[in-house]
């Protein structure tokens, strides 16, 4: 008896299902905390990419929210998905942390190889107490390290212990418009309510897939993989297959997706967006093409730095940079990859406009077009 083959989704309508989880092709009508938990956390390296990630995605959004859930510690900076730096409200911080573990273990392999003799409980029963009795800076953690093992590679040092121990960067650290220094502490000890207290339990890899495809899908194995940083899901995708539906992508690779998750109609419109750098959009499939075109793949990085990025009908095409003059206006450069029609230049206009308007403060701003990106 023949098999029938998964529907294709086309390149139009993967774009479109993507945008729409990622509450991109319209603003959303949704507080911080609850998009933050949609989103299974903001990519974090820098400290306002989480602002500019929900000015691009929410209704009306103010940065003040999310810097209030910081403050009172409903959210936290902590090293999760990809052993990277993400901002996640404090049950998922709790809950993803164990189940992220694999990816860091990678990097504690390659730390330990550079600090031969460094033995590792020691290390963490030397740090987890000083952090704990205050937020302790990265040198201060690197000093104390270098007392016991003088000899160690001081970086890998600060990297094991970045990697072992569940840490979170302590307030003023990523609020909005307040600097601070990276001040570590535990996760435990700075929410007062950590994995001992049995009050939010690991989370499950069954749990988490639909959460990815809620935020991310349709996908396949190796797109949650790569967003993740762990190996060996397809077991978990095989439990929840009936549970799921399937597709294929053109290119023929297996899709799963919620039955009841918005696979829009591939014509809808996709306004223009500004992403931060780093957006997790860009960075949470293994083939990304349903945002971003092959000619233009190696176009967002520079080394080991990522440029923030503007999409026009959906897909990357071109980049931003943000200039703010002391008590003077603020100045988006936009550098479209390919020349841009009037009504192309309208519209990124307008949402420039629209995202100042939430992270600007009421400043006076304008909005320049550089030159063609070669």
């Amino acid at each position: 008896m023949a098999t029938t083959s998964p529907p294709e989704l086309s390149l139009r309508a993967l774009n479109r299902a993507t945008l729409a989880r990622q509450l991109l092709l319209c603003p959303a009508p949704m507080g911080a905390e609850d998009a933050v938990r949609h989103l299974v956390g903001l990519q974090a390296q820098n400290t306002k990419p989480p602002y500019q990630a929900l000015a691009a995605r929410l209704d009306g959004f103010r940065p003040e929210e999310l810097s209030g859930l910081m403050e009172r510690r409903a959210a936290v900076r902590t090293v999760t998905m990809r052993s990277t730096l993400h901002t996640h409200t404090a049950d998922d911080a709790l809950a993803l942390i164990p189940l992220t573990m694999p990816a860091r273990d990678r990097e504690v392999r390659m730390f330990a190889k550079r600090c031969p003799g460094v033995d590792l409980d020691a290390l963490t029963a030397l740090v987890r107490p000083f952090v704990e009795e205050r937020p302790r800076t990265p040198k201060e953690i690197r000093a104390v390290l270098l007392d016991r093992w003088p000899d160690a590679d001081p970086l890998a040092l600060t990297g094991l212990a970045r990697c072992l121990l569940p840490l979170v960067q302590a307030t003023p650290r990523g609020l909005w418009e307040r600097g601070g220094q990276v001040a570590l502490t535990t996760v435990d000890v700075w929410l007062g309510r950590g994995p001992g207290a049995g009050l939010v339990p690991p989370a499950r890899l069954d749990d988490l897939v639909p959460r990815y495809l809620a935020a991310f899908g349709p996908a396949s194995v190796k797109d949650m993989q790569t967003w993740s940083g762990l190996s060996r899901l397809r077991d978990a995708f095989a439990r929840l297959r009936p549970r799921l539906l399937v597709f294929r992508d053109p290119h023929g690779t297996e899709l799963f997706d919620l039955p009841d998750a918005p696979r829009p109609d591939p014509d809808t419109p996709a306004p223009p967006r500004f992403l931060p750098e780093y957006d997790n959009v860009l960075l949470s499939h293994a083939d990304r093409t349903r945002l971003v075109p092959d000619v233009y793949k190696a176009r967002t990085w520079k080394g080991n730095q990522a440029y923030r990025t503007l999409l026009l009908d959906g897909f990357l095409a071109g980049l931003w940079r943000l200039e703010e003059a002391v008590d003077g206006p603020v100045t988006v450069t936009v550098q479209p990859f390919a020349p841009l029609g009037r009504a192309a230049r309208t519209a990124v206009v307008e949402e420039a406009g629209r995202m100042l308007g939430l992270l600007g403060g009421g400043r006076p701003y304008d909005v320049r077009f550089g030159t063609v990106a070669g």
